[in-house]
């Protein structure tokens, strides 16, 4: 592996959080982006950085006036249930290396306790060409600390509600 890979929040005007910007590398593996989940989900456990659960997309793009090694970020695309969040098939072309939710605190998911924030990560594959889709889930307590990190290869999106609609976002 080559150099370390860093991740700087960035927000809006009411500085809730609007993404991340990567730099250094793109992460290589599953266990790689979990890394870069669980810097997103303890962000995400600060009340009023992530105002309900949202869709975040990894895009090969950096944002004005980049760091020099900037080579990415990770940006909101919208919450998941409202007329302004993302449509089924909206990443299809190009195909994101990687999507996220993110669970606030106050919202959690249907694994995380009420005061936990959440997340998963969705690396979709391409199946009919053997590429296999990937997965990691990540709960931070309100004090930040990790209190779930998986990562897992060969994952059916169908198996979790989040990955459902994170690959119905990715499909066709």
């Amino acid at each position: 592996m080559n150099g370390p890979i860093k991740a700087s929040p960035f927000h809006r005007d009411d500085y809730s959080l609007a993404g991340f910007v990567l730099s250094g590398r793109w992460p290589e593996s599953t266990e790689e982006w979990t890394q870069v989940l669980a810097f997103a989900v303890r962000i995400a456990a600060v009340p009023g950085m992530v105002l309900t659960t949202a869709v975040f997309r990894a895009v090969e793009d950096t944002p004005d006036d980049p760091a020099p090694d900037a080579i990415g970020i990770v940006t909101d695309e919208g919450p998941v249930l409202a007329e302004t969040g993302p449509r089924p098939g909206q990443f299809i072309h190009p195909s994101p290396p990687a999507l996220f939710v993110l669970h606030p605190p106050v919202e959690g998911s249907r694994h995380a306790k009420p005061s936990a924030a959440a997340g998963i990560a969705l690396l979709p594959g391409i199946p009919h060409l053997g590429l296999d889709h990937r997965a990691a889930w990540v709960e931070a307590g309100s004090d930040g600390a990790i209190t779930k990190f998986v990562s897992a290869d060969s994952v059916d999106p169908m198996s979790d509600p989040d990955l459902a609609v994170l690959a119905t976002l990715c499909a066709a």
